[in-house]
């Protein structure tokens, strides 16, 4: 048995059995630029929009392709695990003085979110040929089977294939 790492409750409170994680939200410039890219180049599917009228933004929740029919209402959107929420604040594309932080450029905190695709080769030829802007390309660094690509506001998305994964972390661990 592996030595108990520090800091992790080995036994959770049973209060927390039914605790989904559902979304994940990063705020956007420009809506239009990021809702392409999420739609149609990562198949995202738009689940859910509220505005917030009284103040000025919106949210999107996007989901992937494997999660389901989108949500028929606000209680299904709040249940769903998987989610990733757009938060946009109305005019903020004009806003020469307001850009995102994507975590990854001082101070570093949030770091990115990942999609897995079938077929990575193809993936990433296909975000070549469509302009994706890549921070790694698949075969560069130490993990030559991941790649990480761009979204319009500087957000990381790494892409993995799911079955190549366990000699990733045997290469990267010695393991």
């Amino acid at each position: 048995m592996a030595e108990p790492i520090p800091g992790v409750c080995e036994v959770p409170d049973a209060a927390t059995h039914d605790y989904v994680l559902t979304h994940t939200m990063i705020r956007i410039k420009d809506r239009e630029k990021s809702l392409d890219f999420y739609t149609r180049i990562l198949g995202m599917r738009l689940a859910r929009t509220i505005d917030f009228p009284e103040w000025k933004f919106s949210l999107f929740f996007l989901q992937a392709r494997g999660n389901g029919e989108p949500a028929a209402d606000t209680a299904q959107t709040f249940a769903r695990p998987g989610l990733l929420e757009l938060t946009y604040n109305w005019g903020s594309e004009d806003d020469t003085a307001f850009r995102p932080h994507s975590g990854n450029e001082e101070p570093k905190g949030y770091g990115h979110i990942c999609i897995a695709v079938p077929d990575i080769e193809a993936a990433c030829r296909r975000f070549d040929e469509l302009g994706v802007t890549f921070q790694k390309r698949l075969g560069a660094g130490g993990m030559k089977e991941i790649a990480f690509i761009k979204d319009p506001d500087g957000y990381w998305i790494e892409i993995v294939q799911p079955d190549l994964m366990d000699g990733v972390i045997a290469k990267a661990t010695g393991g």
